[in-house]
This record gives structure tokens, C-alpha cells and sequence, in this order.
């Protein structure tokens, strides 16, 4: 007898909260065959029944649907939204205090050690910090406590911080002990209604990414959760696409253009009754908002057909470095002048992309999704670009268009 997915996808969304739809089925189906083989079993309704009786087979199968995708200093502008307020609000507030951070879930470790050399450049002492790090996955823990690193976990144009945290071997680069020892590795479920009960508040949590792949339910209590564990005053990250899920629960956004923070809404705006939104700048959290665009989205077809001339010219990295700075600092305006002047000299995938967020910032949904197209025709293989188109999919309900740009961009980060 050959049991449905859903049956196995009920039970992965009772143990973590996971959608299936944010995955697909023939995912889970795959992950089950997988299990199947390692068990030697044939009958899937055997698998089953070793499920209801194993604990430790229920981890497994987790761990054979998870897919670590990350790499270190992810979304660099939350990292340095951080340092910002940690400087300009908590070490005034704090003298004396020590700061404390969690990253949950931390999958392999980038994350949470990205945190600690971000806090090491920007010179707090390492007395005056530490770093909770927690994961429902027991390999991913394993692979971040040994702490050695392929150049997967190395994209993007600045990583100067490897010289400096990192120790090259055979295996790939080891980040240096005063690193390894300021983060602490827990392995724990973050919809166990007793996780972290006894664990001391935060000042500031990273939790990026993981709760679109919940159903409503898990959603609601994994936000009440991170409520409970932040303390009043803290910082809530998140992911670009969870936005609009913590100004629904009561979150108001810290104003950091490009870096998804938030705290608690105050309660006298709570009263008002006004919309989170309303208090928003412009910015990138507009993209994850319930509001759809009004005219028909641009398919790969429509697209305009660039042509570039092969000895076309570049425009200068330092350049396309200033314009990411302009966006950064919220001089959304000034940015899109600067990358208009830089498709004068040649169309390039990184201003397209850098236009994309751009109009993303501003609501324009049509024509963000419209400039990361024009990114991926001139270069396929560009993830950031995949990874926000993703998320404008699933903002529009596409989620079988957003798993199949979240499958690319796996694969694309797996060639990297």
C-alpha cells in the first residue's frame, strides 16, 4: 500500500509547522523515498508506522527536507542596521550590560557568526555580547559548531571579512576561534510550546526566512513566540517576504531602509487603530504588503529584447557600489537617477537588479518584477535576483512560481 504525500506532509506541519505548498509535495515525496531507501523499506505504510514509533526517524526525515540556504553576511544591510542601533541606542542605555543576540533558525552557522564579526569589526568588546544560535537541525548544528566553509558560504563582492575571521585548510576556510566560542549552538523546535521558556529575553533576534515556509497557524505562534523572547525595546529581524506578517501581529517597522527590522508597535499607536503601514517609509517592506498590482504582470515572453554589443562598456564597480549605498540610506530617488545614468553606458544585471529592489521599495511591483527579468536575461545565474522575484511571487500568490525560482536559486548557489 502506498500512502498519499499529504499524509506525510500533515505530519511535517504538526512537528514544524512546514506548508507543503511552500515546498511542493514531490518535494516531501522525494524526501520520503529518500528515508524509505536509508530504512529499506518498500511499503510506504511501513515507513509510516516506524514514523509514529520513532522520534529519531521523524528528525531524519526532517532533516531530509531541509535544504540549508544561506551564506555569510546575508542581506548585509541588516547587519549594519545593527550595529547602528546597537551604537546609537543600547550601549548609551546599557552601560556595563551585555548584549544578547539570537539566531533562530541558524541553519549551519553563517548567520549567527556573521552577527559576531559584525559586532567584533565594529569593536564591542567580547566580554559585552553573546550569540544564542538555534536550529530544529541536528546536521546543520554539526556542520556550524565545526565551522569550516566552502565558497558557497562566500558571495557577493565584499568579503574582506575572510581574511581577517577565517583560516584556510583543505576542507575550506575555519573561522577563527574567538569567533567559534562567543556563539552557542542549541538544537531546539521553535513551535514547542515550551522553547526556550527558560531562557533569559533578547535584545535584538534573527529570524529570516523561515517563517514563510509555516501554514497560518504555525505562523501565529512562532510570531508570539519571538514577541515572548524579545525584550521591549529589542529588534526583530526578518525576512523580505515576512514583513507584512509582523505588521500584522502588531510589529511597526525600525525605519532601516533594505534591512526587514522591527520592534513593537507603541502602544498608543496600537489604540490609534492606524494601519502599521501608514507609518512606514517608503521602503522594501511595501513589497511583502497584501496589495497586488492593478495591471497584468509582464511575462518572460513580453520581455524586451536587449542587445549587447560585445565590446559594450561597463559601468565602473565602485560606481554601482555607490548607488547600492544611496538605496541603503533610503536616497531611493537619487539611486534610480544614479542607475539610469549607468544604463547609458551599458545595460548591466546588477543595475537591473539594483532598479528592481528600487521600484520594490517604492510598491512598484509591476516594473520590479520587470527589472529582475531584465537581470536574469543578462545574467541567469544571478541569485539575488532569483531570490526576490521569488518573493514577489509568493507576495502575488504564485507559490508554485516562487518554489520553482526558490529551487533555481538553490541550484545556482550549489554552483557557486
Amino acid at each position: 500500500m502506498t500512502l498519499p504525500n499529504a499524509d506525510f506532509a500533515s505530519l511535517l506541519r504538526r512537528t514544524m509547522g512546514l506548508d507543503a505548498m511552500s515546498i511542493g509535495l514531490s518535494a516531501i515525496e522525494s524526501a520520503v523515498k529518500s528515508r524509505m531507501k536509508v530504512c529499506e523499506l518498500k511499503d510506504s505504510e511501513k515507513y509510516w508506522g516506524l514514523l509514529q514509533n520513532s522520534e529519531a526517524e521523524v528528525q531524519e526525515l526532517i532533516e531530509a527536507v531541509i535544504v540549508p540556504e544561506t551564506w555569510f553576511f546575508r542581506e548585509r544591510e541588516a547587519f549594519s542596521a545593527l550595529i547602528s542601533v546597537m551604537k546609537g541606542t543600547w550601549l548609551p542605555a546599557n552601560p556595563g550590560g551585555k548584549l544578547r543576540l539570537l539566531s533562530l533558525p541558524c541553519s549551519t552557522g553563517e548567520e549567527p557568526y556573521s552577527i559576531t564579526m559584525a559586532m567584533l569589526e565594529a569593536g564591542l568588546p567580547e566580554g559585552l555580547f553573546q550569540v544564542d544560535a538555534v536550529d530544529i537541525s541536528t546536521r546543520s548544528l554539526a556542520r556550524a559548531r565545526r565551522g569550516i566553509y566552502g565558497k558557497n558560504s562566500f558571495r557577493g563582492q565584499n568579503i574582506a571579512f575572510r581574511d581577517r575571521f577565517f583560516e584556510p585548510t583543505e576542507q575550506g576556510f575555519r573561522i577563527i576561534e574567538s569567533v567559534r566560542q562567543k556563539v552557542c549552538f542549541l538544537h531546539g523546535n521553535m513551535l514547542d510550546p515550551q522553547f526556550m521558556s527558560e531562557k533569559a529575553v533578547y535584545d535584538y533576534i534573527f529570524c529570516r526566512n523561515v517563517l514563510i515556509y509555516f501554514d497560518q497557524d504555525a505562523q501565529d505562534s512562532a510570531v508570539r513566540m519571538l514577541d515572548r523572547l524579545l525584550k521591549p525595546g529589542g529588534m526583530l529581524f526578518v525576512g523580505p517576504s515576512e514583513s507584512g506578517l509582523l505588521m500584522s501581529h502588531g510589529f511597526a517597522s525600525a525605519q532601516f531602509p533594505l534591512a526587514f527590522a522591527f520592534h513593537r508597535k507603541p502602544v498608543a499607536q496600537k489604540k490609534s487603530g492606524k494601519a502599521a503601514v501608514d507609518s512606514l517609509p517608503i521602503s522594501p517592506h511595501k513589497i511583502r504588503s497584501a496589495i497586488r498590482p492593478t495591471v497584468p504582470l509582464v511575462r518572460p515572453a513580453q520581455q524586451p529584447q536587449l542587445k549587447v554589443a560585445p565590446q559594450a562598456k561597463v559601468a565602473p564597480q565602485d560606481s554601482l557600489d555607490e548607488i547600492s549605498q544611496l538605496a541603503d540610506q533610503g536616497r531611493l530617488q537619487e539611486a534610480m537617477r544614479r542607475c539610469e545614468d549607468a544604463l547609458r553606458v551599458a545595460p548591466s544585471a546588477r543595475v537591473f537588479y539594483l532598479m528592481g529592489l528600487i521600484h520594490g521599495a517604492n510598491g512598484n511591483l509591476t516594473e520590479a518584477e520587470q527589472y529582475y527579468r531584465k537581470a536574469l536575461y543578462l545574467e541567469p545565474g544571478h541569485h539575488e535576483a532569483i531570490i526576490h522575484l521569488a518573493f514577489l511571487k509568493e507576495q502575488q500568490g504564485d507559490l508554485a512560481g516562487a518554489r520553482q525560482l526558490h529551487q533555481r536559486a538553490r541550484r545556482v548557489g550549489a554552483r557557486g
